[in-house]
């Protein structure tokens, strides 16, 4: 069995490669999963997630670092590198992960990021200028829950 450590690194290395459906057999059935921009997701939903990120990330690179765990917690360092879809803007994104564990899976997935740092990549001017409001952080929230609506309408095998 391995240990709570190597599945963590075994997310990442899936991840990497854009191995989704490698990085989904990491997860417990039951996992939840939430960031700045996805919050509050369930299973089906974060499988989805890291299926449709993938797919579109087609310049997307992956560094993980800092990778640390106990019997129930874990934690690890994570940066993405890519061109946001739809536009020539280069993101680099810094995000701190925390995990819970259950019965040898992750079940817990929480990324932290600076969400106005992102929208000033994303975003430009209107970024810069309105990306710490919490009508543009909805706005981006909203966006990205059409999309993943959209994705898993498109890939029934999500659907919960």
């Amino acid at each position: 069995m391995a240990t709570n450590a190597e599945l963590i690194t075994s997310f990442y290395e899936a991840f990497e490669r854009k191995a989704y459906e490698a990085m989904n057999a990491c997860y417990h059935p039951s996992i939840r999963f939430s960031d700045p921009v996805f919050q509050d997701l369930e299973g089906g939903e974060v499988k989805a997630m890291w299926h449709m990120l993938c797919e579109r990330g087609t310049d997307l690179v992956v560094n993980y670092s800092n990778v640390t765990a106990t019997d129930d917690r874990g934690e690890a360092h994570w940066e993405a590198t890519y061109t946001l879809t739809g536009s020539d803007r280069q993101i680099v994104n810094v995000i701190d992960a925390q995990f819970l564990f259950r019965d040898g899976l992750i079940d817990r997935h929480i990324d932290s990021f600076d969400l106005w740092k992102w929208t000033r990549m994303a975003l430009g001017t209107t970024g810069t200028l309105l990306g710490w409001s919490s009508p543009l952080q909805n706005k981006v929230r909203d966006t990205a829950r059409r999309q993943l609506t959209r994705f898993i309408s498109e890939h029934p095998e999500y659907d919960a």
